[in-house]
């Protein structure tokens, strides 16, 4: 009896781990029709080291150079009291509303009519220009230059009236060192961005105790303000107003303060002013753009009327709370302000157009091949790798 109660027990205990097995089995099939199929299960990584957490944002950004509003160009665009410039941008409108960003200089201040309208070499430019680059799309507006003060104290702030009325970015000239010193930040598509300004020079000298009128470049004062900002911001662009008239190369002051904005860690450095195009590099990983030239003008020669319209993709990336920035797909493109007449001060220009070199014909440039491949040579003269965008065959 005593063994057969122990075969007993052994049977028992055999058909109850059998149960047990039959119940897991089940289970692990049943959960195929519990969990939908598009369900995805994430299994933890130790040390936080969870795919998910990786994150990418990304905008696109263009720059154009000087807006430059000789005489020739407003009357052109005049139009019994008003003023249309919408014609002179055609070609390159769709190219800058498809960014997210877009910078540009305002060379001359919108000093208000009252002031008398006036080209070189005092400027009071009509404030439509300005209402038809926010049209295009232009959210990225540098105040600071050699023509900011042209129409005085009065002149300065009733431009900046009109750019604070506006929900657009502007740099380098304030109402106040109060103003000067506030933190503008803004924020798109999940980046963070600012923007300073600074001139290098001025045709006409900044009132006594008002030097935030005119933001010039001081090598303290340029630290203690990106200081203010660096950690607080993902992309952090300068716009320089400097440089020699004419050159093609970059000044050795160019590139020693391009070098100093590099090492405080600016991500763009967009230069302006010498009416030319110059070469673009990179230093320690900051874009340098050293001169965009015109972007539209009524000057004299080719050389100043050829100029640079450039864009590039920006990359947030997030990984482990680590952000990186990197910056993409740059890419140059000449532009060309074509217009009728002829070539002296006294001449009256007509029909004032941007244009594209890969949209130019010999009916508006007999030379622009010649001209693409000189200027082609300048932008990669100091970086063989920045790519030049190709004419049309």
């Amino acid at each position: 009896m005593k063994g057969k109660l122990n075969y007993n027990k052994v049977l028992r205990a055999f058909v109850f781990l059998c149960l047990i097995v039959v119940i897991i089995v089940c289970c692990f099939e049943l959960k195929k029709y519990i969990i939908p199929k598009d369900t995805t299960v994430i299994e933890e990584k130790p040390n936080g080291t969870d795919d998910n957490k990786i994150k990418e944002y990304s905008l696109s950004m263009a720059m154009v150079g000087d807006l430059i509003v000789h005489a020739n160009v407003y009357i052109d665009a005049k139009i019994n009291n008003t003023y249309d410039f919408s014609p002179m941008f055609t070609d390159v409108k769709d190219f800058i509303t498809s960014h997210d960003l877009a910078f540009y200089n305002q060379e001359t201040p919108f000093g208000g009519k009252e002031l008398g309208y006036s080209g070189y070499p005092i400027f009071n430019t009509p404030s439509e220009v300005g209402d038809e680059m926010l049209h295009m799309g232009f959210n990225l507006i540098s105040l600071a230059n050699n023509h900011t003060m042209d129409k005085g104290e009065r002149g300065a702030v009733n431009s900046l009236k009109y750019w604070n009325s506006k929900d657009v970015m502007t740099a380098g000239s304030y109402l106040s060192e109060e103003d000067r010193k506030k933190i503008n930040i803004q924020e798109k598509n999940g980046i963070t961005y600012t923007m300073l300004a600074y001139g290098d020079l001025t045709n006409r000298a900044i009132p006594y105790g008002k030097p935030y009128l005119l933001n010039m470049y001081d090598k303290n004062k340029v630290k203690e303000d990106i200081e203010r900002v660096r950690d607080k911001v993902d992309l952090l662009i300068v716009s320089m107003h400097w440089g020699i008239e004419y050159a093609l190369q970059p000044s050795n002051k160019q590139k020693e303060i391009a070098a100093y904005l590099a090492s405080l860690g600016v991500d763009i450095i967009i230069g302006h002013h010498t009416h030319s195009v110059q070469p673009i590099e990179y230093i320690d990983g900051t874009l340098v753009i050293y001169s965009l030239g015109n972007f539209i003008s009524s000057q004299l020669y080719d050389d100043n009327l050829v100029g640079l319209m450039t864009s590039l993709k920006v990359t947030k990336r997030v990984e482990q709370e680590k952000v990186t920035i990197n910056l993409s797909d740059l890419e140059a493109r000449l532009i060309y302000t074509y217009y009728k007449g002829g070539r002296t001060m006294q001449s009256i220009h007509t029909d004032h157009r941007v244009i594209p070199f890969d949209k130019l014909t010999i009916n508006e440039f007999p030379k622009y091949e010649e001209f693409y491949n000189k200027y082609r040579e300048v932008i990669t003269s100091m970086d063989p790798t920045i790519i030049v965008s190709a004419l049309n065959e």
